[in-house]
């Protein structure tokens, strides 16, 4: 797999293989469990955005979130 964004007819297609479906490096728990699903919506240039700063991190986009509304709180935070 290269570094390049897939379709999802690419990515389909890699994970049909079940050679691409073996996990990667070590396993990570959460520190935490997290207690509920929150749906957010952004527009879509806001999500590309969001897509290629996770993506630079190496973290899912869901990682990212709670890391970016984690940092807000504690600027936020007295």
């Amino acid at each position: 797999m290269n570094d390049s964004k897939m379709t999802p007819e690419e990515e389909h297609a890699f994970y049909s293989n079940p050679e691409n479906l073996t996990p990667q490096g070590p396993g990570r728990r959460r520190k935490q469990r997290l207690t509920e699903l929150v749906p957010v919506r952004f527009p879509p240039d806001v999500l590309e955005q969001v897509r290629a700063a996770a993506k630079a991190d190496d973290r899912s986009v869901s990682s990212w979130i709670r890391q970016a509304v984690n940092r807000e709180l504690q600027v936020d935070s007295p």
